[in-house]
């Protein structure tokens, strides 16, 4: 039988893997016992490395051949992180329906498309709210022609939204000066999306259309645990490029539980205003083709027409100022299959993604 400090002298030459001290200079050891039944070692290592681990017992068992050896080596136990919550399942409790305008890139049109949409929806007599989410690029308040217009404040320390064209508009470039740029991190970008939606007095909402930023992370995720998304619709064009981007918006509706409202097709060729032909510039069939991948439709094919262009830089939405257009009949058509959609959703009792973890 071997004394406690005969063992600690023997595990002294132990050295501790990737160190010079020894497991008894650490004091890992924990308990060093020898009796009739043999030896007892139990030790505490501060790493869960199975390497270390094997290294140690390989050593300790060398060090002790032939002796009735039991050893213990205790590692750190690595709790599962329990995902947080939301604070509410809907922390905008006066809004009905929450529609997000999504897309896997920038530059397909996405807050051209959200704006004309909310004054289509708008103009079918619902009361609508524009959210500009994209935290740094807000575009939505020179489209608007309130480029410089700062909102005010409620008795409540409650942002009032800026109206115009028949709807309600909040967006970050409303609240900083013009051309400065939001060098945030991701923790930052989801802070501020949840005061934009809690923080803001939307008032009785029937819709909210949300301009998302471009591409699938935090704020994707930020808003749809924040607050039952009804509807999801991706925008994007008829190039072939734009396949991978479009999958990866409608996989990420279906990670977080969003139904797909469909497909808009934009910039679906030009249409010359000299002779009303369309020339598919971008290429024809692509959107077509995912949408039946994704089993899900193309509600709209908008065409680039000039005024749409001149409508967005001067502040004159297309479906406010031209209704009748080719562009402006897209975007009827989308508003008409978003509120068809929304009643059967409403009538099968409604979503519920707010607790929504993907990994």
């Amino acid at each position: 039988m071997y004394s406690k400090e005969e063992i600690l002298e023997k595990l002294s030459s132990i050295k501790y893997p990737g160190f010079g001290k020894s497991i008894v200079d650490f004091k890992f050891v924990k308990e060093a016992i020898s009796d009739n039944e043999g030896i007892k070692i139990t030790i505490d290592i501060p790493s869960s490395s199975q390497d270390i681990q094997k290294e140690l017992e390989i050593g300790i068992h060398d060090l002790f051949e032939g002796e009735n050896l039991k050893l213990n080596i205790n590692t750190p136990k690595i709790e599962k992180e329990t995902p947080k919550q939301p604070e509410k399942k809907n922390i905008a409790p006066t809004i009905k329906n929450f529609v997000m305008v999504s897309s896997g890139k920038g530059g397909v049109g996405k807050s051209t498309t959200s704006l004309n949409l909310a004054i289509a929806l708008a103009s079918n007599g619902k009361k609508v709210g524009l959210l500009d989410a994209d935290i740094y690029g807000p575009n939505i308040p020179r489209m608007m022609a309130l480029e410089g217009v700062k909102p005010q404040i409620d008795s409540n320390k409650k942002i009032i939204p800026l109206e115009a064209y028949g709807i309600k508009m909040v967006s970050m470039g409303s609240l900083i000066k013009s051309g400065q740029a939001l060098i945030w991190r991701g923790a930052m970008v989801m802070k501020v999306i949840t005061q934009l939606l809690r923080d803001i007095n939307w008032g009785e909402l029937d819709i909210l259309v949300i301009d998302m930023p471009p591409g699938t992370g935090d704020a994707q995720l930020t808003l749809a645990q924040s607050v039952p998304v009804t509807l999801g619709i991706c925008v994007t064009t008829p190039q072939v490029v734009s396949l991978d981007d479009t999958s990866r918006s409608l996989d990420m509706f279906k990670k977080l539980n969003i139904n797909v409202a469909g497909i808009v097709e934009n910039m679906s060729g030009f249409l010359c205003p000299d002779n009303g032909k369309t020339y598919d510039i971008f290429g024809r069939g692509t959107t077509d083709e995912i949408a039946q991948m994704y089993k899900t439709e193309v509600l709209a094919h908008i065409p680039i027409e000039i005024d749409t262009r001149i409508g967005g830089d001067e502040g004159k939405p297309i479906m406010y100022f031209n209704p009748s257009c080719a562009s402006s009949k897209e975007y009827i058509k989308i508003a008409n299959s978003v509120i068809s959609k929304l009643e059967v959703i409403e009538k099968d009792g409604g979503v519920d993604n707010a607790s929504i973890q993907p990994s």
